[in-house]
């Protein structure tokens, strides 16, 4: 337990989380741009919470032995891997519902008219799929069932790192 609470404090740890991250987001780019696969809006927020991450890591990287960098890394990472699991299994039930009503998926990300990431990094944020569709699977898996996945990993290892931390400072 110590081991796990120490981890906040080594720089390797963060840039790990933060490699992990930004593997997941070229991974998307490749599917993108080399398989074809248009991402919806769903696909595009799972994107956005991905990033979310990968700056969580950048933050807790900064300094990790000052108590704002690993909090700002935390809160950050247990927001953007929280965030992105519940919106992963929005996604899933938008492509298995049987009511055609129940879900509407918008054309246009809604991100803050202060940063219209969309408009500014269309290429990376632009929504051109269709949430309902299931255009890849594997193992039984579609794709926000494999972010569910990863996002409930990010989660539960936020979780067992916050924890172990919190009682690791509170010994020193």
């Amino acid at each position: 337990m110590n081991w796990i609470g120490q981890l906040a404090f080594n720089r390797t740890s963060w840039l790990l989380l933060a490699l992990s991250a930004f593997l997941l987001e070229c991974i998307a780019l490749y599917f993108q741009y080399q398989m074809g696969l248009e991402p919806c809006i769903m696909c595009i927020y799972q994107r956005t919470a991905v990033l979310g991450v990968l700056f969580a890591g950048l933050f807790g990287a900064i300094n990790p032995s000052a108590l704002w960098s690993r909090l700002l890394g935390f809160a950050t990472w247990g927001v953007a891997s929280i965030w992105g699991f519940l919106l992963a299994r929005e996604h899933i039930a938008m492509q298995t519902t049987t009511d055609p009503f129940a879900f509407t998926c918008d054309i246009y990300p809604n991100f803050p008219s202060f940063m219209p990431l969309h408009e500014w990094l269309p290429h990376f944020f632009a929504a051109t799929g269709d949430c309902g569709n299931i255009d890849w699977m594997f193992a039984g898996l579609s794709m926000p069932g494999w972010m569910e996945v990863i996002f409930a990993l990010y989660s539960i290892a936020f979780i067992l790192v916050i924890l172990c931390h919190l009682i690791v400072w509170k010994k020193k």
